[in-house]
């Protein structure tokens, strides 16, 4: 999605070549991106180095020549200056009219801008999250919580058909040892002194659910028996889903499917998914287990998918899971993993191939872990030995919007350290609330302006001239282009960064600025700008998954 500005350098670019040489401009490879520094123009473009070789002339004449065909046809139109640069780069210096045409086009689509049917009729499913209930969510759970939101919510601008899906793992031996440690909390209550299993639950969540329980039930369930155990898997499973359903509402995280690998089990689809890597000759048997032949179709491994005991492993739930994916009819689907998940993914992945699935069907949005960090110190934590901060928590002392916005501030691919004094500050130093801040300071200038300086046709842009207008409007023709590659490069960081990008531009140029003034068409051309903030400002924030506020 080529922004306003760009789509003004490719026609002209396209159609000096095409005058030029009577053929089309080769597409591949050719790059239409903002300069670093204003002696280089607003844009500038590769063009000439690409096409030099089928055009049969160097780089930087072919350069030359665009240039001057580009020139004379724009009669001054949309460009000031086009300059050839170093082998053979074109940069544009663009006309204040160029510019203002593009916030114009902004204005006019308004809450629409950013948005585009690139995936009209296609039904994506991005998972995510799908913690094991077998305690709380901690912050790391949180990332990807975000991380995956966030990543729906952009592909909804695109025009994709997206669902949301959470997977619980409630069966295997996770959810044994949860129900026997929950028992033994419960049994403690009544005097009896038992030893959690080695690979069991410590947590203090337990004893809340046993307390619970205790209250509920009563004393019963003396002997951990078969009946005991199912009754407290059951129990422990649903008490916990319960508690992770409320973090993520809690979080504004929402799901439209909840799939349960029990219903797995149960319908027969881990069986069947097995005979069907034995029709595609995917698997092998050795030392009474069946394996994936994983390293034949790219996979990390060859790997075990039922063990010699005869229970499937995790990898080929898996892989059931997906063609389960597949069969209701996804034309595309994206796994929100951890990094540590990656020798599996590749196992599933080669599954797929040898079952005849296509390449790209199902992609994996890859991200690192989260440590939180509070006086320069890490602080150190373990789920299974109960010591972490719980998602709740942290949401109850810092509130969903600075969670948000901080779980979704680095690129998914790098550690993230999540600084808990940078995010209680309440200063121009936190992100979250400061890009929150740009848009009540601009909601507030409309207030004082009053509603009726606000029309529906967009005033003459003429008088925005200053350079800190000029750039602010770049910023802006930027949003349609960042929205794009935060999703399709499942880097929603790059929004984050962008709308704190957007804000210090905004704040710095209304502190340099006056926007009410005696002038009433300066005063009227400045409104829509501010205007044109707002619309990308509020579509961010709405992305991120935060607040809007008007007040502060």
């Amino acid at each position: 999605m080529a922004t306003h500005l760009e789509n003004l350098i490719a026609g002209a670019v396209a159609s000096a070549y095409s005058a030029a040489f009577g053929e089309d401009l080769p597409a591949s490879a050719i790059e239409i991106r903002p300069t670093d520094r204003p002696e280089f123009g607003d844009y500038s473009t590769n063009a000439a180095l690409v096409a030099a070789s089928n055009a049969g002339t160097s780089p930087r004449d072919l350069a030359a020549d665009l240039a001057q065909r580009i020139a004379q046809a724009d009669g001054r139109s949309c460009f000031r200056e086009i300059q050839v640069a170093g082998p053979g780069f074109v940069n544009f210096f663009f006309q204040p009219t160029a510019i203002q045409s593009s916030l114009s086009h902004l204005l006019g689509l308004g809450d629409r801008y950013g948005r585009s049917d690139r995936g009209e009729e296609e039904r994506i499913q991005i998972e995510f999250v799908s913690s094991n209930p077998t305690g709380p969510l901690t912050v790391g759970h949180g990332r990807q919580a975000v991380l995956g939101d966030v990543l729906a919510n952009l592909y909804e601008r695109l025009g994709f058909d997206v669902s949301r899906e959470y997977y619980f793992n409630d069966e295997g031996r996770q959810i044994d040892l949860l129900a026997e440690s929950l028992w033994i909390r419960y049994r403690e209550l009544f005097g009896e002194d038992r030893e959690i299993p080695e690979d069991g639950y410590r947590g203090e969540y337990l004893k809340d659910v046993a307390r619970t329980v205790r209250d509920e039930l009563g004393d019963g369930f003396l002997e951990f028996d078969g009946e005991t155990s199912d009754w407290f898997r059951r129990e422990a499973v649903h008490r916990m889903t319960d508690r992770i359903k409320a973090d993520l509402g809690a979080l504004g995280v929402r799901f439209d499917e909840w799939f349960s690998e029990a219903t797995l089990h149960g319908s027969g689809e881990v069986d069947r998914a097995l005979a069907a890597l034995r029709e595609h000759d995917g698997v092998y048997e050795q030392d009474g287990a069946v394996w994936l032949k994983a390293e034949d179709h790219g996979g990390a491994k060859d790997s075990v998918l039922f063990r010699s005991d005869g229970r499937p492993t995790y990898l080929m739930v898996d892989i059931a899971y997906h063609l389960n994916k597949h069969d209701r009819g996804f034309d595309r689907v994206i796994d929100v993993q951890g990094s540590d998940h990656h020798a599996e993914q590749t196992c599933v992945l080669a599954a797929l191939r040898i079952l005849g699935l296509p390449e790209g069907w199902l992609s994996y949005a890859v991200h690192q872990f989260v440590s939180l960090k509070e006086g320069g110190e890490t602080l150190k934590m373990s789920t299974r030995a109960g010591r972490f901060v719980t998602l709740g928590d942290l949401i109850d002392e810092l509130g969903s919007d600075i969670v948000r916005h901080f779980m979704i501030s680095r690129k998914p691919e790098a550690h993230l350290d999540f600084d808990l004094d940078l995010a209680r500050s309440e200063s121009r130093d936190n992100p979250a609330t400061y890009v929150q801040y740009a848009h009540t300071r601009i909601t507030s200038i409309f207030r004082k302006a009053g509603d009726e300086t606000i029309a529906e046709a967009t005033p003459d842009l003429s008088p925005l001239t200053e350079t800190e207008e000029l750039d602010l409007i770049k910023v802006l023709d930027r949003f349609p282009e960042v929205t794009e590659n935060a999703a399709l490069s499942f880097a929603p960081h790059l929004l984050a960064d962008y709308a704190l990008q957007l804000s210090r531009a905004f704040h710095g140029y209304y502190d340099r600025h006056r926007v009410l003034s005696d002038d009433a068409e300066l005063t009227a051309a400045r409104l829509a700008l501010l205007h044109g903030l707002r619309i990308v400002l509020r579509e961010s924030l709405e992305i991120l998954g935060m607040a809007v506020p008007e007040e502060m």
